[in-house]
């Protein structure tokens, strides 16, 4: 019997890691401009895939009225914007380097990703 909860709990273990540290669902590639939802505690998509050197269209409709999702930051590019609840708010990034950067609120509780391809 001790084998079978052993099992169960390894397993359990294995599903709360890869689903909090290492699943990653597929991004939406930006062709023109992505619609980036704030909602539930969370960016819709969280991640968002762009080509270098090409500018990258962002809108951001905030529908989420808790404190913590009033701006989005992208540190790595200087971008600190304010989303007013309830109205679209579009800017545009033209990444300069490949890479993976991070887009947080203030507070870093709302997260997403924006891997730079070449």
């Amino acid at each position: 019997m001790m084998p079978l909860i052993d099992l169960t709990g390894l397993l359990l273990i294995g599903f709360i890691v890869w689903w909090f540290w290492l699943y990653r669902p597929a991004g939406q590639v930006a062709g023109g401009t992505v619609e980036v939802r704030v909602k539930d505690g969370s960016y819709d998509p969280a991640f968002i895939t762009a080509k270098l050197g090409q500018p990258l269209r962002l809108r951001f409709i905030r529908e989420d009225a808790t404190p913590c999702a009033e701006y989005v930051l992208f540190e790595d590019f200087g971008i600190q914007q304010r989303l007013p609840l309830g109205e679209p708010v579009e800017f545009t990034i033209t990444p300069d380097r490949a890479g993976r950067f991070d887009f947080t609120c203030q507070m870093q509780m709302y997260r997403g990703v924006l891997t730079v391809r070449a």
